[in-house]
């Protein structure tokens, strides 16, 4: 009986403390890896605590074109209020092509982590920074660590 009241206690404890994420969330994530300036940025709650973020990013300058869809799968716990802070793992692929050099494009793969903090208003608004390290996987255009910085700003419905 005694572990049953403990194991309650707890239990209520965790559900207490559990924060309500937003449905879905749509806007931009601004910041600078590889090129990439802004990324539209999409996130769907799957439980209380945990999301998916699906972002599209591109870049167009005299150097290279190119685009990389990312995938993270993301755990948020509440601070407190509004504020959340949040950790994620994940990946993506990508294209690029050189606007100089018409033989050197291709496609390439990485994985990511994101770590971040995020403030949801009153109003459906969230606003979120966050560090992104991406390890690519190819010869020339994404072979190596690289670590984006990031500022979110999203609608939330």
């Amino acid at each position: 009986m005694k572990k049953l009241l403990i194991l309650g206690v707890l239990f209520l404890g965790y559900t207490a403390s559990a924060q309500q994420i937003s449905d879905n969330a749509i806007g931009l994530r601004i910041g600078g890896n590889n090129g990439f300036g802004t990324e539209i940025s999409y996130q769907r709650a799957l439980w209380d605590n945990n999301r998916l973020e699906l972002d599209l990013g591109w870049k167009d300058n005299d150097d290279y074109d190119a685009y990389k869809i990312t995938g993270l799968y993301q755990w948020v716990w509440n601070i407190d209020g509004g504020f959340n802070w949040y950790a994620g793992a994940g990946g993506g692929v990508g294209s690029w092509n050189s606007n100089r050099n018409l033989t050197n494009d291709g496609f390439y793969a990485f994985l990511a982590g994101d770590v971040g903090i995020e403030y949801n208003f009153d109003f459906p608004l969230q606003l979120s920074l966050d560090v992104r390290p991406e390890i690519g996987f190819d010869d020339g255009f994404n072979d190596d660590l690289d670590l984006d910085l990031a500022l979110g700003v999203r609608y939330q419905f």
